[in-house]
């Protein structure tokens, strides 16, 4: 169950680059959740990914010597939710279809990517920790900046240039 978990219904055994796998898989769920129940669900269920990863993490790294395998890639999942939540929150504010806000899915996913790729600064610090918190903080940190790289370029879009 722990594997099941981890890997994302083994999404993480795709080469190459399973990160990138994971989010991409993160996206379609994240959408059903929204039409579902809308930002709130979004938030509750990046909350649960974040702990039931969390504990299949360590169990699944527990006694081996690397502590981040590539395979894991709930961290990814729960990074890009994160990633989402000013989607979510903007389509159901304007009263929009999710699908509608498209760009900011797109750039969702591409800043969730470049900032868990190139880990600066407190992303990188997470990466380092060695543990599995470490491996679910690292995403969860990009994921907030990225979030905050989306929530910017939305307003400057609808904000500034509309």
């Amino acid at each position: 169950m722990t594997h099941l978990i981890a890997t994302f219904l083994y999404v993480g055994h795709l080469r190459p680059a399973p990160g990138t796998w994971g989010s991409l898989a993160a996206l379609p769920v994240a959408l059903a959740l929204m039409i579902l129940g809308g930002p709130v669900l979004l938030i509750v269920a990046t909350f649960c990914a974040f702990g039931v990863g969390w504990w299949a993490t360590a169990v699944e790294t527990r006694g081996k010597t690397d502590h981040d395998p590539s395979e894991i890639v709930i961290d990814e999942v729960a990074g890009q939710w994160i990633a989402l939540w000013p989607v979510a929150i903007g389509a159901a504010q304007a009263g929009a279809p999710v699908t509608a806000l498209w760009p900011g899915i797109l750039a969702a996913f591409v800043l969730f990517r470049l900032f868990d790729i190139t880990k600066p600064g407190p992303v990188g610090w997470a990466d380092r920790r060695g543990d599995a918190l470490g491996v679910m903080l690292d995403d969860v940190i990009a994921g907030v900046f990225a979030a905050l790289g989306v929530g910017l370029l939305g307003y400057l879009w609808h904000g500034v240039l509309a």
